[in-house]
């Protein structure tokens, strides 16, 4: 059995998620991430119009929503992305469209119903 406390949890994951990709600057550093691979934050700073420091910022909220990972390889720190916690959206879209797909076949049956009495 799911407990609430399991629940809540996975809720605020989804929330801090769903937050952090929706900011068009960090989707587009996901992206880019996936693309290449680990990148330094210095390159990935020189493919954006934003200060080194803005874009640092953006990798620490992806970083604390689990959808980035930095790792230090001598002297550099390599940020690459981590696609796990794209399950919980992912989950949570299936759940939305099992229940569309509920209405949608109750709107059928109902339409057919009313057909057959007509």
């Amino acid at each position: 059995m799911v407990e609430r406390q399991d629940i809540t949890k996975t809720a605020d994951q989804l929330s801090t998620i769903l937050k952090a990709a929706s900011e068009p600057n960090r989707r587009a550093i996901l992206t880019l991430l996936a693309q290449n691979g680990p990148m330094k934050v210095t390159d990935i700073a020189a493919r954006f119009d934003l200060s080194l420091n803005a874009v640092s910022k953006h990798i620490k909220v992806l970083e604390a929503a689990g959808l980035a990972s930095r790792r230090t390889e001598w002297r550099e720190h390599l940020i690459e992305v981590q696609m796990a916690p794209l399950s919980l959206i992912d989950t949570w879209f299936a759940d939305l469209r099992s229940i569309w797909a509920l209405r949608l076949d109750a709107l059928e049956s109902a339409l057919m119903e009313e057909d057959k009495n007509d």
